[in-house]
């Protein structure tokens, strides 16, 4: 039998392409080989090492750190508290104030010339613990409402006085209601000592913050009255006893 007439071998039937076969993975159909997983985990780590602007997917530990229901990344700040409070109570605020055609924070201007009567933008600002032009700007919006009027002062007209109109003081009295409301449900779990403490310590830590802000100065007289009488009222508390 010549070269020619000899049978040519057969070719290996591949039953599963992709399955190892003596430790080694069998051809795909089209003859290339399959790939290997050890390679694949490896040609995918370099992928991402090649892409620094990009970050893999979380492992399931930081994926469950990141639920709902897990501790925020400030849960032990002050601040933080601070802050989620504040919200809550402009929240509450302001949902009531809509229905005066207010925003939260015009109030409470509307609530220091109800109680002052008329004041300059300065003893304003300072009161409110803001700057001048911040002041101002909420001035000329509650005028344009019609329940602010400014007005120069006679001989100096750099100096602006500003009082609350007639419909600016009824204003004033519907807010009175609104914030006794939320100031209710706000302390509603603190007794009379906790609530004494709690707005010594607020005043303390605004005051820090005013200075460390360059409001240094802004201290009024009432928050020292208002400091001395809560001084008498927790010395002449009695002492708890156990």
């Amino acid at each position: 039998m010549s070269a020619a007439d000899e049978i040519p071998a057969a070719a290996p039937v591949i039953e599963n392409p992709g399955l190892p076969v003596n430790g080694k993975a069998k051809n795909r159909k089209d003859g290339r080989p399959a790939p290997d997983a050890a390679r694949i985990k490896r040609k995918s780590r370099d992928a991402w090492a090649e892409r620094p602007g990009e970050v893999p997917a979380p492992s399931p530990e930081t994926a469950a750190a990141k639920r709902p229901g897990s501790k925020p990344p400030g849960a032990k700040s002050v601040g933080w508290a601070l802050v989620q409070a504040a919200r809550l109570h402009r929240a509450r605020i302001g949902d009531r104030l809509a229905t005066l055609d207010l925003f939260a924070g015009q109030e409470q201007v509307v609530q220091v010339l109800a109680a002052s009567g008329t004041m300059t933008m300065g003893d304003l600002a300072a009161t409110l613990r803001v700057r001048p032009p911040t002041a101002s700007k909420t001035i000329s919006r509650l005028a344009a409402l019609g329940f602010v009027e400014r007005r120069a002062e006679a001989g100096d007209g750099r100096i602006v006085r500003v009082r609350l109109t007639e419909a600016g003081l009824a204003k004033a009295e519907a807010i009175e209601g609104i914030w006794d409301a939320v100031e209710a449900e706000l302390l509603a779990g603190l007794d009379n000592k906790e609530r004494r403490r709690l707005r010594k310590l607020l005043r303390k830590a605004a005051k820090g913050l005013a200075e460390a802000g360059g409001l240094t100065g802004h201290e009024t007289e009432a928050d020292a009255e208002i400091e001395a009488d809560e001084d008498e009222a927790d010395a002449l508390a009695p002492i708890p006893t156990h």
